[in-house]
């Protein structure tokens, strides 16, 4: 409890702290919106050229997109400790402070910067959640909203992840690999799409390896009626959970990165 007092403060200094600027705050979540919600208009094109790809209409990939948009937003704007820990921490030499202080190293780079400006990729992402409930046919019971709700956790888990690897490979690098962007950035492009217009190894990759399908894919498909076409049961509705086991799996491996740490020198 006291760690999530503190974290709680850390987020509100880092609020506050924006808001000092407001005019910045609301030009750059303006284009963060007015960015991604073109990505949004390509979908919409592309359905209003073909109707369907692989069975699936343009409400249904608006709902996919929407989930998987959330998901990324959350994380991005919770992470960014992590996602800046190469070049603002390991090659500064200033890791070392966090490790003095009487608190866990990953709640200290939580607790580094909360991005509100995130909330204009949120926006977008969920206008493009409400474009699908709108536009489409489900029978919105609570088992349904709270399958997309596990999704969107399960979603944010699997990023967090993602970004804590990340930032753990600076410990032998120094610098963040940008690499890791195709597993974020590339990732959220992917799951934006169901997984059958990929070939069959991609959708092992994205279910097996980063399970980003198990976050998005299989649990929108269960919501929507698809797991007769994609072979799957109602028990997918639970796959969201291998977001959080990923996300165990990589604070496993922070643990290790930060006993191997040698620090840069003086």
């Amino acid at each position: 409890m006291n760690g999530l007092r503190l974290y709680g403060r850390y987020v509100s200094v880092s609020w506050r702290s924006q808001m000092q600027y407001p005019a910045s705050f609301i030009a750059t979540s303006i284009g963060a919106f007015a960015t991604t919600i073109t990505d949004f208009i390509a979908i919409w094109a592309l359905f209003a050229r073909f109707r369907q790809i692989e069975g699936w209409r343009f409400d249904e990939v608006a709902l996919l997109y929407g989930v998987i948009s959330v998901s990324f937003a959350l994380a991005d704007g919770l992470t960014r400790g992590f996602d800046v820990f190469g070049e603002r921490f390991v090659k500064t030499g200033d890791f070392d402070r966090l490790l003095v202080r009487p608190r866990s190293t990953a709640l200290q780079l939580l607790g580094y910067e909360f991005r509100a400006t995130r909330i204009g990729r949120l926006a977008q992402g969920m206008l493009a959640w409400g474009v699908g409930v709108h536009l489409s046919s489900v029978d919105w019971t609570w088992t349904a909203w709270g399958t997309l709700l596990f999704a969107v956790l399960g979603g944010v888990a699997l990023f967090s992840g993602i970004l804590v690897l990340q930032a753990t490979l600076a410990f032998w690098t120094v610098e963040s690999l940008e690499v890791a962007n195709t597993l974020t950035y590339g990732g959220v492009e992917a799951a934006q799409y169901p997984l059958d217009i990929y070939a069959r190894w991609f959708r092992a990759f994205l279910t097996f390896v980063v399970p980003l399908g198990c976050v998005s894919y299989y649990p929108v498909a269960a919501v929507l009626g698809h797991v007769e076409a994609t072979g799957s049961s109602v028990w997918l509705r639970f796959t969201p959970a291998l977001g959080f086991g990923f996300l165990g799996v990589a604070m496993f491996v922070w643990r290790y990165g930060v006993r191997r740490y040698t620090s840069t020198g003086s």
